[in-house]
C-alpha cells in the first residue's frame, strides 16, 4: 500500500475508532433516540455512512459511486434496530471500503473515477469520502456525549488536559489513536 493510501485509510480507521468509542458509551436504546429538534439518530447516521460507503467502494475503480441498488432516502428513514444490527449494518460499510483500499496502487490514485456521473481522479475521491465520514462521525460523538451528560468518558484530550498532553502527546498519528480508542472500549 502506498505511504498516501495508508495515510488516508489510517484516517478513516480514526474516525471509525471514534464512532465506535461514542456508541460504546450507550445502551441499544439510546443508539434509536432521535437527535435534537428531530434530527437523525445514531443508529440512522450509522444507516447512511454504511450505505455512502458500500455505494462508493464497491467496485470502486470500475462503476460509478453512486450505484443503482442503493437507497439514499431510506437510509434516513427512522429506525429501531438491535446494536449488533446496527453493527452488522455499519461494518457493511467499512469492509467496502478497506477492501478497496487494500488494493488500490500508486499509479491508480490519479485515474477517474465517477460519482453520480461526476468525474473525480482517485485521490479526491478519497478525500470527498473522508470529509464525508468525519463529518458524520462529528455528529455521532456530539449525540453521544449529548445522551451521556456527564457521565461521558472522552474520546481525545478532556477539558482542562491540553498542558498535560503537550508534555506527552501520544495520540496524534491515526493509529495510535485509533489504538487508543480501542483500548479504552
Amino acid at each position: 500500500m502506498s505511504p498516501f493510501v495508508e495515510s488516508i485509510r489510517g484516517e478513516y480507521l480514526r474516525y471509525k475508532a471514534l464512532a465506535e468509542a461514542a456508541m460504546d458509551q450507550l445502551d441499544e436504546a439510546q443508539l434509536c433516540v432521535t437527535g435534537p429538534s428531530g434530527g437523525n439518530s445514531i443508529a440512522v447516521i450509522c444507516w447512511h455512512v454504511a450505505g455512502n460507503l458500500r455505494s462508493r467502494f464497491t467496485d470502486f475503480l470500475t462503476s460509478d459511486g453512486e450505484k443503482p441498488w442503493r437507497r439514499r432516502e431510506e437510509e434516513f428513514a427512522a429506525r429501531t434496530v438491535t446494536r449488533a444490527e446496527l453493527q452488522a449494518k455499519w461494518n457493511e460499510g467499512w469492509e467496502a471500503l478497506l477492501g478497496a483500499l487494500a488494493s488500490l496502487r500508486d499509479e491508480q490514485l490519479q485515474q477517474t473515477v465517477t460519482i453520480r456521473g461526476q468525474p473525480l481522479r482517485v485521490h479526491e475521491a478519497l478525500h470527498r469520502s473522508l470529509s464525508h465520514a468525519s463529518y458524520h462521525v462529528g455528529q455521532i460523538v456530539y449525540l453521544a456525549k449529548a445522551i451521556r451528560g456527564p457521565a461521558w468518558r472522552y474520546l481525545s484530550i478532556p477539558p482542562g488536559g491540553s498542558d498535560a498532553y503537550n508534555q506527552a502527546p501520544t495520540k496524534d498519528k491515526p493509529s495510535a489513536h485509533s489504538a487508543a480508542l480501542e483500548q479504552g472500549r
